[in-house]
């Protein structure tokens, strides 16, 4: 299983970025999908799940309305589009295969700053 997530940079509120999580190994269209993220300092924190077709989505309510979870099963590519972005949106986001992230990948850093 592989899972490598990109997209994440520095950007000031208010801002946007596109995450994109290439995955292969596996089944991708045969997983439901999370996004989780880890603040500095913080746990791991569930932001977003997707299911196999992409037609059930969820949200935590910290994010509900700003950020939209979507996958391309034919590329095996999950991505996670973040709008309005705030600084306690600060974190390391990984892709991962459960709401545990047990399987998950490496993380790209996502910095909210003015």
């Amino acid at each position: 299983v592989r899972l490598v997530e990109s997209g994440g940079g520095l950007v000031q509120p208010g801002g946007s970025l596109r995450l994109s999580c290439t995955t292969s190994g596996f089944q991708f269209a045969t997983y439901r999908m999370y996004w989780v993220r880890q603040a500095p300092g913080k746990g791991l924190q569930w932001v977003s799940s997707i299911s196999t077709d992409g037609g059930n989505t969820d949200y935590a309510d910290s994010v509900k309305g700003r950020f939209t979870i979507s996958r391309d099963n034919a590329q095996n590519t999950l991505y996670l589009q973040m709008n309005s972005l705030k600084s306690d949106d600060t974190a390391v986001y990984y892709c991962a295969l459960s709401k545990s992230a047990a399987t998950r990948g490496q993380g790209t850093q996502v910095t909210v700053s003015s």
